[in-house]
């Protein structure tokens, strides 16, 4: 690690609050009466409660979500025995990983015991606090005995991670890896290099998957473990060879797979040249392989490669399977954690890698096209479908096994409440997806040219969201598809500047001319329109040739919606055309406008914005209950700005008694419905949660959603453009990916919406 890192490693552990995590209070306390139920005398019955039914401690304590990180620090990550004071930022750094993955509290406790017996009775007396324990670095072989020990005598989750973890996620990287060179489980020859608990327990799991034990040979730092050897552990006689074997050197020619949890660069070149062909590497020494990825590369191209470092393809992490292990055997109160709940998580964990990968994980990584290959064989810890994949492959298998003591009766539920529970769920975005799905609709997207556009499309097209339509130079085109290996061989790309294209230009021309001709647009003028992709775009609109556009990735906003309002106009009705975000709260959507459309609404038009506004949160079957805006609440000051907001505000209520709305109010009154309630009892707004805000000028719209953004970190749907005769939507300059995703969804519903109205 080069010194800058090391420095900051320093102050990232020191400064600010010492350490990497804390205890938070999840009940109110800021009152006599709150600290009375929370201790004396209030804590009195829950107590009795548990004595007379012990399992209400489930019920009234953070037992069910609470997991013990236990150590005596005596094989610390490549540290070795350093001791319970300086194991310590290990421990919680395993804590922080425990709550950010999978939301699981965590109290790290390091025992200043070596005594394998007397860890075993210290940790037993110490369980019933925990609905959880986590075994972390205890050295081999004692720990294969504690584990055994406790395992007994405990009936909660219990896991040693330095032995399963890696065993647990080497095992769906083994499998996908097998799948991908065509070669079959029980026919490999496998050597394992490393005795430790890692290593022993991933052989185990191996052999549970169908590996033959005659077909592994086992080393420790004295080679071969042999039939000849009188030096061995009753551990390491289980992986005894009959081979007439000693050395790595020998061991290695014609295996299918090394596994390396030993030491780095153990694994010589010239042994990795007498491997079988296409030989499986898992080299996960830290931070040192046993071969680097580079050499091994270089040696044997046929290779396919795993370490435990980020740098390189296929991290063999335990990150991706300790969270949701304890958080699956946690939601079932599981009485232990099994082998069953092992090769569990290990299948679902190699079948993850075989799905599209979510857009967020490639930008995390900085790849454009991340697919299941060579090179991907387990997921990134940074897939937000881990805890819903893995997490309830865990939960059902120890339901099927037996050692369940909570059934979960609705799968699909205890999936979204995973998400809930991560800040994941987006009932709205799933919601746009699935109504998507049911009728995918022809959106043209003017920026194929473009990385992100095309991406966003091979996602849609993949999931049969949309069909995308790429508008730009064909050949352009197709380049940045076969140098990305994007999937987008059946979409249509339209190259409207083509010498093939010249016929349907000038039926534009004649169209638009035609439109145009007496609000001062000359042929010649049309035909120079018809060069440019934001008026070809919408004449095909106009044409029924797509569903909907969706442009302005590379241009400002007025360019792009400039053509839509001259060639298709607005809606019959509509007076006027506003635009709305949609920022995704953990709460729920909370639906802004106008933020890109109209400068200073008068009262009128603020009427018509509300309207629409109310329109599209119908849309998305959400009854918007609405806030119109303003620096006073309910004509505490007079002035123009607060006027024209209560003056539509009179409309509306006399007009269209059946909306939800209220106003003039200050953004805060509006969202906090106690102070609502308290303040401002006659408000017609009080029994439902403000969900829609309505601006008083584009200035306070704008600057608000983009505080949000960049402030608050809420993901932002939009902008959706309201008013419009047909499907136009406009992105914002230099959007990422799932942005693009988003407003593709968008304009399909919007199309199915006008469709539905014809």
């Amino acid at each position: 690690m080069d010194k800058l890192f090391r420095k900051d490693a320093f102050k990232y552990h020191a400064l600010g609050r010492p350490g990497k995590i804390e205890v938070i209070p999840t009940k109110p306390h800021s009152t006599q009466r709150d600290l009375s139920l929370a201790y004396s005398p209030g804590v009195a019955d829950p107590c009795l409660a548990i004595k007379d039914n012990p399992e209400d401690v489930y019920k009234y304590t953070t037992k069910g979500n609470l997991v013990a990180v236990i150590s005596n620090c005596t094989a610390v990550l490549g540290l070795g025995d350093i001791g319970p004071e300086a194991g310590k930022p290990v421990m919680e750094g395993k804590g922080l990983l425990f709550k950010i993955f999978s939301d699981i509290d965590v109290f790290d406790i390091e025992i200043n015991e070596k005594d394998p017996e007397k860890l075993v009775q210290i940790v037993k007396a110490i369980a019933p606090t925990f609905g959880g324990i986590n075994l972390e670095d205890i050295k081999a072989p004692e720990c294969f005995y504690i584990e055994e020990r406790l395992k007994e005598e405990l009936d909660i989750p219990l896991m040693h991670d330095d032995q399963h973890g890696t065993a647990i996620i080497s095992s769906a990287g083994l499998l996908n890896a097998l799948e991908i060179i065509g070669k079959k489980i029980e026919d490999i020859k496998i050597v394992v290099s490393g005795s430790g608990a890692a290593a022993v327990s991933c052989t185990k799991l191996y052999i549970k998957l169908g590996a033959n034990p005659k077909n592994i040979i086992m080393l420790d730092s004295k080679g071969v473990i042999s039939k000849d050897r009188k030096d061995l552990t009753e551990i390491k006689k289980m992986f005894i060879t009959d081979k007439p074997i000693h050395t790595l050197e020998e061991a290695i020619k014609d295996a299918d797979m090394f596994l390396g949890l030993s030491v780095g660069n153990l694994l010589k070149p010239e042994y990795l040249e007498t491997m079988a062909e296409n030989p499986i590497v898992f080299a996960l020494a830290n931070p040192i392989p046993e071969i680097s990825y580079d050499l091994a590369m270089k040696t044997r191209p046929d290779t396919l490669m795993a370490t435990g470092r980020s740098d390189y393809p296929n991290q063999i992490n335990n990150v991706l399977g300790f969270p949701y292990i304890f958080r699956g055997a946690l939601d079932v109160r599981a009485k232990k954690i099994n082998e069953e709940m092992k090769l569990a998580a290990a299948k679902a964990l190699a079948k993850l890698a075989k799905e599209p990968v979510p857009e967020e994980v490639n930008l995390a990584y900085g790849i454009n096209n991340l697919k299941f290959g060579k090179d991907y064989i387990i997921p990134k810890p940074t897939d937000p479908r881990l805890i819903e994949t893995v997490a309830p492959a865990v939960a059902k298998a120890a339901i099927d096994s037996g050692i369940a003591r909570k059934s979960i009766p609705d799968w699909e539920k205890y999936k979204e409440d995973l998400r809930k529970r991560m800040g994941l769920t987006n009932p709205l975005k799933r919601q746009m997806r699935g109504s998507c799905k049911k009728d995918p609709k022809k959106i043209l997207l003017t920026d194929a040219e473009h990385y992100n556009i095309l991406k966003a499309a091979e996602i849609v097209a993949n999931e049969k969201l949309a069909i995308p339509i790429l508008l730009g130079d064909k050949s352009k085109i197709k380049a940045l598809i076969k140098k990305h290996e994007l999937e987008l061989k059946k979409s249509t790309i339209i190259d409207y500047k083509s010498e093939l294209n010249k016929e349907k230009r000038e039926e534009y021309t004649e169209q638009l001319f035609q439109k145009r001709q007496r609000k001062g647009m000359t042929k010649h003028a049309a035909s120079e329109f018809m060069k440019l992709k934001s008026y070809y775009s919408i004449m095909m609109l106009e044409n029924g040739e797509t569903d909907a556009v969706l442009s302005g990735l590379t241009r400002n906003y007025p360019d792009t919606i400039r053509p839509a309002l001259q060639i298709i106009g607005r809606k019959p009705g509509a007076e006027i055309v506003s635009g709305l975000y949609i920022i995704i709260t953990k709460k729920g959507p909370l639906f802004l406008s106008d933020c890109t459309i109209n400068k200073n609404p008068n009262t009128d038009e603020l009427v018509q914005i509300a309207l629409q506004t109310a329109e599209v949160v119908k849309r998305f079957n959400i009854n918007p209950v609405i806030a119109m805006l303003s620096y006073s609440n309910f004509g505490s000051v007079d002035a123009d700005e607060p006027i024209k907001v209560r003056n539509a505000v009179s409309i509306l209520h006399e007009r269209h008694p059946e909306i939800e709305i209220d106003g003039e109010v200050q953004a805060n009154i509006a969202l906090d419905s106690d102070l609502m309630k308290e303040s401002f009892p006659f408000a017609k707004i009080l029994d439902s949660e403000v969900n829609t805000l309505i601006f008083p000028n584009l200035s306070a719209a704008n600057i608000a959603y983009k505080l949000l953004n960049k402030t608050a970190g809420f993901e932002i749907i939009g902008p959706i453009l309201n008013g419009m005769n047909k499907p136009v939507h406009v992105l914002q300059m230099g959007s990422g990916v799932n942005e693009i995703v988003n407003m593709i969804m968008v304009a399909v519903m919007d199309a199915q919406n006008k469709n539905k109205n014809k």
